[in-house]
């Protein structure tokens, strides 16, 4: 939900982005259709409608989504539009009912009024009065389909696959080794040792694993012996493969075991194929592995968690030699996209199991799993995991990368002074180690946070001397100290050398130019300088005004998007 105050900031963004760049899972601006209140009104049943099964969010009316430029872009809202008739309308075509809360926003452009509709989250699934019913994914509403129907029963708790009570106790239907390997697993992860103590019939009860006197899914999948799962759980299988190519494999092992077996005989496979190393330096001493154990364990975690035990398929970990693969049937749910994980609020497909592990320790249902993944690559000057929702699939990928020790000393050294990075200082650390400058909207991308909340981060990590702040109001950007990039990078030539590759793009756009107008070609836009020097939009704006002014010759032509610069001697 945004409130009045974010959507005023963001309107100042629409100098230089179109909204719909602006847009995200819970933001969606729309313009009022002038020519027909009819298809405005219905527009506006339909985004409620999408925003409800989406788990709420604000719709901003009044706003081209495609044009750039507040004057372009704020057409407004009639004022002779009565808010309360749109309330009525909404809840009148909506099934559920819902009820929208409209603010009125004023501004200088257009009409001078925009409308906010603010739709709280309730319980999906929600359509309009002919059944019609769209749900909200990332930036787009998308029909509701009986797979996304099944993902909002998930959601809501109105299903649980791995909650349902299946047969009655029987000490044979348990793995006495699984029991021994989740009790091993917890004791070391600090769970509660009264709960520990508990004999496996009494722990399964406590845990919630039973029902009357009957297993659920969830206790077979964390204690269940092979058979059981077999019968009971069939959807419920991994396979190990360690892949010399992208087209053959050389180890395989398929097997159906409880959680905890599963977990633990997936990364003794890896073992020979993760060895330690040790980095020495002075008094630090410091084991580590390709791939942090803490990193794959979770992604294990949670590809075994959140699976979808209904779609026939195994939990799949790829072995490949620049990679690591883990993934499991069953996509992202309640709003979760790869560009959001990082923050959003947790959420569970299999809520009994999850519930049942958290209290475990072997899970954490505070998000904090995701976060633990990518602390544990960053802090060793490694590149996060990539995660991918691919078809019904979700893809945790872990590139072969060697240790940046000079980081990993870094790390280690300013946590002794009490400071403990979290994940959006390491990941802004390790981008500008391998790009000389970030803006902010960068940032926020990287970060997966709000370019208000990156802004704070950016200040902080300055005050502290890890970074510099350069440029004012939207050609602002942060480079790393250059005393800091002297030591984690070896070399003391930073700020030089960042110099250097700001003046060699310059060169070469300039060269470019001149090139195409000897032969009377047309010169280059904004996404062709972008291509040209690998820089972002706003890096790229900077450079071409720095250019301008050191070169008058250099003039710009068209407006916004179709802005391009030529060179006329």
């Amino acid at each position: 939900m945004r409130t009045s105050k974010d959507i005023i900031e963001l309107l100042t963004e629409l100098e230089h982005h179109i909204a719909d760049d602006l847009e995200d899972q819970d933001l969606d601006f729309k313009k009022w259709d002038t020519k027909s209140r009819d298809q405005s009104v219905k527009m506006i049943v339909q985004m409620a409608v999408c925003m409800a099964n989406g788990g709420g969010g604000t719709i901003v009316l009044g706003v081209a989504d495609r044009l750039k430029g507040r004057k372009q872009a704020i057409l407004g809202v009639p004022l002779e539009i009565d808010v309360n008739l749109l309330k009525k309308a909404v809840y009148d075509q909506t099934d559920p009912k819902i009820t929208p809360v409209f603010e009125e926003l004023a501004v200088p452009e257009g009409t001078g009024r925009l409308l906010l509709m603010q739709i709280y989250p309730g319980m999906p699934p929600y359509t309009d009065t002919s059944g019609r019913g769209t749900i909200r994914i990332g930036k787009e509403c998308q029909p509701l389909t009986g797979t996304l129907r099944r993902k909002i029963a998930v959601e809501t708790g109105e299903t649980d696959y791995t909650a349902e009570a299946l047969v009655n106790y029987d000490s044979r239907l348990i793995s006495p080794i699984a029991m021994e390997s989740l009790r091993n697993r917890s004791r070391k992860e600090n769970a509660p040792a009264d709960l520990l103590k508990l004999s496996d019939v009494e722990l399964l009860n406590s845990l919630g694993l039973t029902k009357g006197q009957k297993l659920t899914r969830a206790g077979l999948l964390i204690a269940g012996s092979e058979n059981a799962i077999r019968e009971y759980v069939p959807g419920h299988n991994w396979t190990f493969l360690q892949m010399p190519s992208d087209t053959e494999y050389g180890i395989r092992e398929d097997r159906v075991t409880a959680l905890p077996l599963s977990v633990q005989r997936i990364e003794e496979l890896l073992v020979p194929f993760n060895p330690i190393s040790t980095y020495k330096q002075g008094l630090f001493h410091y084991e580590y592995h390709t791939w942090p154990e803490v990193a794959v364990r979770e992604a294990l975690m949670n590809a075994f968690c959140h699976a979808d035990f209904r779609i026939p398929g195994p939990i799949m970990v790829k072995l490949f030699p620049d990679r690591l693969e883990i993934s499991n049937n069953g996509g992202f749910i309640a709003g979760i996209t790869p560009n959001n994980i990082l923050h959003h609020q947790p959420a569970a497909r299999n809520p009994l199991l999850v519930e049942a592990l958290t209290r475990l320790r072997l899970v954490n249902r505070g998000n904090l799993g995701i976060n633990r993944m990518f602390n544990a690559l960053l802090m060793e000057g490694k590149e996060p995991p990539i995660i991918q929702e691919i078809g019904e699939s979700v893809v945790v990928t872990f590139l072969k990368r060697e240790l940046n020790a000079a980081f990993r000393l870094f790390v280690a050294e300013e946590s002794k002074r009490g400071k403990i990075f979290a994940v959006d200082e390491l990941l802004l650390l390790q981008y500008l180690l391998r790009h000389p400058e970030v803006d902010t909207a960068t940032a926020s991308v990287l970060c997966q946070r709000s370019e208000t909340e990156i802004r704070e981060r950016l200040a902080a990590m300055e005050s502290q001397g890890y970074i510099e702040h350069g440029g004012t109001k939207r050609g602002a950007y942060w480079c790393i100290d250059p005393a800091l990039h002297a030591n984690l990078a070896g070399d003391g030539q930073a700020e030089k050398r960042r110099r250097i590759d700001w003046e060699a793009a310059k060169t070469r756009v300039l060269s470019i130019l001149m090139e195409r107008a000897k032969r009377g070609e047309p010169g280059l836009t904004n996404k062709e300088i972008r291509q040209v020097t690998h820089f972002d939009r706003s890096q790229a704006y900077r450079l071409m005004t720095e250019l301008r002014g050191e070169n008058p010759a250099v003039k710009p032509s068209g407006r916004g998007r179709y802005t391009h610069y030529d060179y006329c001697e």
